[in-house]
This record gives C-alpha cells, structure tokens and sequence, in this order.
C-alpha cells in the first residue's frame, strides 16, 4: 500500500475541498483535504461508495469545476479552465445520432474551429481502425451496439492526442460479457497509445484488471482513504483474472471499503 506519488506528478490535488449547495442554500461537502499526486501514463482508478466525489474529481482535473480550496495543478500549473491536453469519456458515448461515426468523431474539431481538417480527418480512420471500426465509418449510432458506440467515444476523445484522459464510468451501461470486453480493449488501446488516465468505476474487478493503483475514496465528505499499487504484470490477459493475488487483493478491498462505509456502499458484491 502506497500513500502517493510526488515526484515527475502531472496531475496534483493538494488540500482540495469541494462544497456545493441545495436548492435551499444548505452547503454539501463533497471532498475534504484531498491530496493525490498521478504521474506521466499512470492508469489511476477512483474506488468507493456512490456520493464520495470520484466524479467530482474528474471535473476538476478537467476546469469543468474550479475548487472550493486547495489547488489542482497539471504539470504544474494551476487548473482554472478546461484543458486541450485532456480527453473525457463519459459514462454513455453520447454520439449524435444524426451524424455518421466518422463525423462523431471529429465533431469536437467541428465544433472548436468551425472546420475538420484533412489530417483530422485521417486521423479519425487511423482510430476507427485501431478500436476494429473501419468498416462502421459511415453508419450512424443507432446502427452500433452499445459497446461499439464506446469505443467511438472513446476514439473521439483520443482525436487531439491528449495527454490525459479521464474517464467516469465508461463501461456501466454495458452487460458483463460486453464490460469485460471493453476493458480488454482499453488496456490494448492504452499499451499503444499510452496515457495518463483517470478511470471512475463501482467495479473492484475493473479496477485491478486495469490500474498501476487504486485511490481508496471515503464516504462524503470524500477523502483519500488508500492508495493501492497493484502489482500484477502487464500486459494483462484474461488469465490474470485466476491470478490468486487478483482474487486475495479484490476480496481486501472488498473488506476495506465496506467496513468503512458498509451501509452507503454501491460497490456490487459480485463485482470481483
């Protein structure tokens, strides 16, 4: 178990505290005294109970939400707006349905600069091959399957190359089989196209499969309540699933998240 990394960080929270209000004026504290520091292509998970800020997280790293106090800083600069070197995959793709997959994925070009140019352009095919789309270029989304609208999403975000991507739950919506699938994918995506990333999930299974560590989030107010290396090697394979350490360190933070919080936890028991 390891309490954070300082050194080369490229995302920092240091002390951040995030209240919001009720429609009535009452304050709700959503994160205290956070500090979490992640490094260049670190796989990051946030772990922990519904209500406990993981997606409030991901939006200030992202300046969609500047804190209440405290700072967060990427590669040393204070967050106060949204960044370019930064792509979001939300919990559902979110594509328009009027649009082809193609054009889905470079509307974000479309929508900043008024036009998508030819090297945008191709570089939106050289995605949709590399997510096993190529031949979907021209369909629309009511044409895909759920996962297949994920990974335009996810393709979409990678467009502009960015450094970071934060992802909130992208894999919820889907049914198991289609969920393990996806997280096969990323990390086949992630080893090629390496990122520093930020992944939100209720899933302890997720989380291992996929993280260098696992931020431990408490019950509201949100803290910081671990930080787990995950030593498995990578790349990882569907046999790493009956890897004895997978099932020993699933069931311990199974235990700790629980004992924290039992009665407030969403984390699925069937999860892992």
């Amino acid at each position: 178990m390891s309490r954070g990394i300082h050194d080369n960080a490229v995302i920092s929270l240091n002390q951040v505290d995030q209240t919001f209000h009720t429609h009535d004026g009452k304050p709700v504290t959503a994160l205290q005294g956070v500090n979490l520091n992640i490094k260049r292509h670190e796989f990051v998970s946030l772990i922990g109970p519904s209500g406990c800020g993981k997606s409030t997280i991901l939006r200030l790293v992202s300046g969609l939400l500047i804190p209440t106090a405290g700072q967060v800083s990427i590669f040393g600069l204070q967050v106060s707006e949204p960044r370019d070197e930064i792509g979001i995959v939300f919990q559902k793709a979110t594509l328009l349905p009027w649009l082809t997959v193609i054009d889905n994925i470079t509307f974000p070009m479309k929508h900043k600069y008024g036009r998508v140019t030819a090297e945008e352009r191709s570089r939106a095919f050289e995605l949709l091959e590399m997510i096993g789309l190529k031949d979907f270029a021209d369909r629309h989304p009511k044409e895909l399957s759920g996962g297949m609208q994920q990974r335009v999403g996810i393709a979409r975000s990678l467009l502009h190359d960015p450094e970071i991507l934060l992802m909130d739950e992208p894999f919820s919506a889907l049914d198991a089989l289609t969920r393990d699938e996806m997280s096969f994918e990323l990390l086949r995506i992630w080893s090629e196209r390496p990122k520093t990333v930020v992944f939100v999930t209720h899933s302890i299974q997720e989380a291992l499969l996929l993280s260098d560590r696992i931020v431990v989030m408490s019950a509201r107010p949100g803290q910081v309540a671990d930080i787990i290396d995950v030593p498995l090697e990578r790349p990882r394979t569907m046999e790493t699933l009956s890897d004895p350490r997978f099932n020993t360190m699933a069931n311990d933070i199974r235990r700790q998240v629980f004992s924290r919080k039992p009665e407030e936890s969403t984390i699925a028991r069937g999860d892992a």
